[in-house]
């Protein structure tokens, strides 16, 4: 078998099931990590919040745990694949 046949997919967190408080740590946490590309005009983190937050908030946003790296992180809502 090889390495990605082992990797177990990623599985969607629920926000409801999170905090405020760890729902702000995971998005600076997600920006300072990941950072955006804005194109020439840099995004203050306060928008780039609000970016992320308007996301979840329509749903093209999800949140995710990966248990092959242990770690959450936002993925575009199309790679949310259905729990077996």
């Amino acid at each position: 078998m090889s390495e990605s046949e082992n990797e177990i997919p990623p599985v969607e967190i629920p926000l409801e099931s999170v905090s405020e408080d760890a729902l702000n740590e995971i998005i600076a946490s997600f920006i300072e990590r990941e950072g955006t590309d804005y194109g020439a005009v840099e995004a203050s983190f306060e928008k780039k919040v609000a970016d992320i937050r308007r996301q979840l908030q329509k749903g093209d946003t999800k949140l995710f745990f990966d248990p092959n790296t242990e770690s959450v992180t936002f993925l575009p809502a199309s790679q949310a694949q259905p729990r077996r």
